[in-house]
This record gives structure tokens, C-alpha cells and sequence, in this order.
């Protein structure tokens, strides 16, 4: 149900790479425990071994180190000018830990993008922001050459999720974004895509009351 206090709080909002000039907004959304258990965001981007050995101080400088390269790793919502949301995206490639995997092995040899991780502010919960952030992503994906865009999210099945149990994202929101299925490596764990047309760069997606 959409409330007038709902309506309110999202009036006023942008989504944005997070280019180099964004690093102090990620780090104060992200704040002390570093997104969720200090992972900063780099559980995919790692192989497992090496993110188990990295200190949280350490995945904090690499993924500052990733950000300042100038190729962002994801996008950064705004809300009233604070940074309230993240998705993770980038070539399938860039995240060693999914080429790893073999319960997310590769279908095909087609290039393709992944959006991976998706982290909303306690606060902003509930309020449409990953399918805001989803959109922006597969614009960002198709501005930057991708044709494919994949994700693994979670079939729900009508179960509330408690705590960060969706961080690679809800099945339904997908659906409603244009994603399909093309597999389900586990009862309740899908791996959903897109076809993207290539498109110029867009502006950074938003609006204002």
C-alpha cells in the first residue's frame, strides 16, 4: 500500500555511477559494517579464498581502490541528496567468484553483464528501490555495450525476507523488469535474463518533487 509518508520519501531522487568522486558517499551508505558483515561488496567480485583472508580495513581499500580506477562498479541512489541505495553491476566477467561457480556455471559463451548485489538503507526499505535500481542498472548496462544482462535472484514463493536474505535481488522484480528465467540452479534461486539494446549514455535516472 502506498502511503502519503511513502510518497514523500521517494519524491526526491537520483541514481548515479559510482565514479571516483562518489567514494564518500558509498563508504557513509555502506558505514562500519561495511554493507553486511564487512563484505563491502566483494563477495563476487573475489575468488572465495581471497576475500576469506582480506581483513574488512582490507576489502574496505579494495573496493575504494575499484571505485577511484574510474570504472564504476555499480550505482548509488540518492534520495533528498542522500546516498540511500546500491546495485552492483558490471561484466560476468569482473566478478571471479560467479566464473568459479558451479552452481551459477555459465549457459552459454555469449558475452553477457551481471547485477549482482543490491543494498537498500534500513530506512528506504519497501519503497521500490530495487526495482528503481534494477532499471537504472540494465540502462547503464546497454549504454556501456552489453547486449545481455543476468542476475540471480531469489524466488521468494510469498515468503517475507528478514535481514540481507534478498541481496541478489527478488524474482518478481526481475519479472517485472523484463527479465526471464533460463534456469533455476536450486528450488529457490533463479538465474534470470534480459536482452538490451544498445543504446547512447544516458543521464543519470531521477526526479524531483
Amino acid at each position: 500500500m502506498t502511503t502519503a509518508k511513502t510518497r514523500a520519501q521517494a519524491a526526491a531522487w537520483a541514481i548515479v555511477p559510482a565514479g571516483a568522486d562518489r567514494w564518500d558517499d558509498l563508504e557513509t551508505l555502506f558505514g562500519t559494517r561495511g554493507a553486511h558483515g564487512g563484505c563491502w561488496c566483494l563477495w563476487w567480485r573475489l575468488p572465495h579464498a581471497e576475500f576469506g583472508r582480506l581483513r574488512r580495513a582490507q576489502r574496505r581499500r579494495r573496493l575504494q581502490a575499484l571505485v577511484r580506477r574510474g570504472a564504476p562498479p555499480g550505482l548509488i541512489g540518492y534520495a533528498d541528496g542522500q546516498p540511500v541505495a546500491w546495485v552492483s553491476l558490471g561484466p560476468r566477467v569482473d566478478f571471479a567468484a560467479i566464473e568459479a561457480s558451479r552452481l551459477l556455471r555459465r549457459l552459454d559463451d555469449r558475452p553477457v553483464w551481471s547485477v549482482v548485489c543490491f543494498f537498500v538503507r534500513h530506512d528506504r526499505r519497501r519503497q521500490g528501490w530495487m526495482r528503481r535500481l534494477l532499471r537504472a542498472a540494465a540502462d547503464y548496462a546497454a549504454a556501456h555495450g552489453a547486449t545481455l544482462l543476468e542476475g540471480y535472484p531469489l524466488d521468494c514463493a510469498g515468503r517475507r525476507l528478514t535481514g540481507y536474505a534478498g541481496y541478489t535481488g527478488v524474482a518478481s522484480t526481475f519479472a517485472a523488469e523484463g527479465f526471464r528465467e533460463v534456469a533455476r540452479p536450486r528450488p529457490d534461486l533463479l538465474v534470470m535474463r534480459r536482452r538490451l539494446r544498445r543504446r547512447r549514455r544516458q543521464p543519470p535516472r531521477g526526479r524531483t518533487s
